[in-house]
């Protein structure tokens, strides 16, 4: 067993999940920095999958708080998404571009332990249907694989203690499962890192320690990038090194935030 190099999580999605090219040359660097000899796990979503299956079986989706209610029947065709389509097609690519990877969901050997997840409008209680936040992560199906050189690759979807599906929100698994393996952790993002103006690339935040999001969460940190910044916290706070938001977009960023010194996307510290 040899774990003295770092272990990365990377949460994976966004455009570079849509764009066949970025995705290629994403998947192309995550096998060199394997090849290097960096334990690796990729979490992924699939919100443009899911939506797409959704309007072919017409069912609609409601958002509440940045959540999507998902009844029974929804549920089935989102894991079909995740599992049966992203998880199976990246697997694919890795293999074929000399990796050896693993599809994996919550599901298996117990890995994520879900808790149900309701939104709260001042005291009002709404439920979201089949949508679960993380209640723990038992690890050891993953440093098994990763010790024996696989690339996991984890879909967003996890069980109750009856075996019913839930989907899980796939920034705030990969947090916590970066934090489970103590991991460094990068989520791959449309942008550079965080910026004092959303709007102006110039601005970007080189390094924000956890102490300073509450009060960042109040103007800086808006829209998308909460639930982004919300997984680094649980990350740090459940034991990773450190995280990193960086572009996706430049996939050459992935292997410049690893392997040099040079100060890449927005690294979040303790």
């Amino acid at each position: 067993m040899n774990r003295e190099k770092n272990t990365i999580v990377i949460k994976y999605g966004g455009n570079a999940m849509v764009n066949e090219s970025l995705k290629q040359s994403i998947l192309g660097n995550v096998v060199d920095l394997h090849n290097a000899g960096y334990r690796i796990v990729i979490v992924h979503g699939g919100g443009p999958f899911i939506n797409a299956i959704l309007d072919k079986v017409q069912i609609q989706s409601e958002f509440i708080g940045g959540h999507r209610k998902t009844t029974p029947e929804a549920m089935k065709y989102i894991e079909m998404a995740l599992k049966g389509e992203v998880n199976t097609s990246l697997v694919g690519r890795m293999n074929a571009l000399g990796a050896k990877a693993v599809g994996l969901s919550g599901k298996d050997g117990g890995m994520i332990t879900t808790k149900k997840r309701f939104h709260y409008e001042g005291e009002r209680q709404i439920d979201l249907g089949q949508v679960a936040d993380v209640a723990s992560v038992q690890p050891e199906i993953l440093n098994d694989l990763l010790d024996k050189n696989y690339i996991p690759i984890v879909a967003c979807v996890s069980a109750d203690k009856d075996g019913n599906s839930f989907n899980i929100n796939a920034d705030m698994m990969a947090g916590a499962i970066a934090g489970a393996l103590n991991a460094d952790y990068l989520v791959l993002t449309d942008v550079d890192g965080i910026r004092k103006d959303k709007d102006d690339p110039t601005s970007l935040i080189r390094e924000v320690s956890i102490g300073q999001i509450p009060e960042m969460m109040k103007s800086v940190i808006v829209g998308g990038m909460i639930p982004k910044i919300e997984s680094c916290q649980i990350a740090i706070e459940a034991g990773s090194k450190r995280a990193r938001i960086i572009n996706g977009t430049k996939p050459g960023q992935l292997v410049e935030a690893i392997n040099t010194t040079n100060q890449i996307g927005t690294t979040i510290t303790k």
